[in-house]
């Protein structure tokens, strides 16, 4: 095998990982919106999260870990879609932001 198909394996076996993370991050950023939402009594519109930032970080032991930033809708009335942000830093959560919301009682 020459060196030309090794590094075209190792830059197929590096999308491959990075799609495979990429999908269960999502899948985390997703649940974990939902959960927030209904949490705080809100609803959890489109029933899905976006992609929004993508950065190399280092998480509290020093490991390069990838920051993903998703952007979410959610709604307190029905009446209006109000946006959220959700960070993780690797699979962990690191923040959440949500924007000004009315709290029904």
């Amino acid at each position: 095998m020459d060196t030309i198909s090794v590094l075209l394996l190792l830059l197929l076996a590096a999308l491959g990982w990075f799609w495979f993370d990429s999908l269960r991050a999502l899948e985390i950023a997703r649940n974990m919106g939902k959960n927030i939402c209904n949490r705080e009594n809100l609803q959890f519109l489109d029933d899905t999260v976006a992609n929004i930032g993508l950065a190399l970080a280092r998480d509290k032991t020093g490991r390069r870990v990838l920051r993903r930033t998703y952007h979410f809708l959610f709604t307190e009335t029905g009446n209006t879609r109000l946006e959220g942000q959700l960070v993780l830093l690797g699979d962990k959560v690191e923040s959440v932001t949500m924007e000004p919301y009315q709290i029904m009682s």
